[in-house]
């Protein structure tokens, strides 16, 4: 077995990697269909209007347009351009004045203590270097102020997906699964000693496609993760994962239906910092 060392190089190297992956397909499409846990995850946040609130990994805009109807002060941050520019589309034609920045989780360009709360929905577990962007998330937020995530969890649908993609293109060697971030050790690991509090709920998500091969298709074509693996595999390989998704999303499926009804689990963390 060979051992690849996470250093700085090498991290910044599956960093621009994944980049490039969350730019190819359409992740709006997606962001689309999970509008809601964006919106459950503000709620539960308990954010003030007029409060300065920084969405960290937007996207396309879901959790900075959620803050922003609750009045706060809403900053959004993200290294795809294409995607900020459907989050400027999406607040323009809503009617907020939210500002979109180009910018890295793991180094956000922003002082000390700026914000009254940081919020991600499935985006800062993606960061390559985890240990990095938790103390991001700590840095920017004052004393008091609050981080609100959403994260997929090991043992979730979504997890599913991922190790199966991944029995087909390898993830990169030496590099933590962004599925850690959905269990409470590892949160506490990269938050505790900046939390003064740590509040984890267990909450689901259900995905709702009219067939298997329709989830696949949608997902081949717009998840970032998904699309990049399908591009790497030869015609045979793209048809095998194809059937393994079609086949994961069948055995997950809780509809009675012909349609499929997938539900996948995350977890909701609202911390306050110490």
């Amino acid at each position: 077995m060979t051992t690849i060392e996470t250093t700085a190089p090498y991290l910044t190297a599956v960093k621009h990697n994944q980049q490039r992956a969350w730019a190819s397909g359409d992740y709006a499409a997606v962001a689309a269909r999970i509008q809601s846990i964006a919106e459950l995850l503000v709620d539960a946040a308990d954010l003030e209007a007029g409060s300065s609130v920084l969405d960290v990994a937007t996207g396309s805009g879901n959790a900075a347009l959620a803050a922003a109807r609750s009045g706060a002060i809403v900053t959004g941050i993200d290294y795809v351009p294409t995607l900020l520019e459907r989050a400027r589309v999406r607040a323009a034609a809503e009617g907020f004045d939210i500002e979109f920045v180009d910018g890295d989780a793991e180094a956000l360009p922003f002082a000390d203590g700026s914000f009254d709360a940081v919020i991600s929905v499935l985006g800062v577990m993606f960061t390559a270097d985890q240990e990095a962007a938790a103390s991001e998330l700590l840095r920017i937020a004052r004393p008091g102020g609050t981080i609100a995530l959403a994260n997929w969890t090991p043992s979730s649908f979504v997890g599913e997906m991922f190790r199966t993609v991944a029995r087909h293109i390898a993830p990169p060697a030496g590099v933590r699964s962004p599925l850690q971030w959905g269990t409470e050790p590892r949160l506490v690991e990269l938050l505790g000693e900046g939390a003064s509090e740590l509040l984890v709920r267990p909450r689901t998500f259900v995905f709702r496609f009219r067939s298997p091969d329709e989830f696949v298709d949608f997902f081949r074509g717009n998840y970032g993760p998904v699309h990049t693996a399908f591009s790497k595999l030869d015609e045979p390989g793209r048809g095998a994962l194809h059937r393994d998704l079609a086949e994961l999303a069948t055995s997950h499926d809780r509809s009675i239906g012909p349609s499929l009804a997938i539900p996948s689990e995350y977890l909701e963390v609202v911390a306050t910092r110490r």
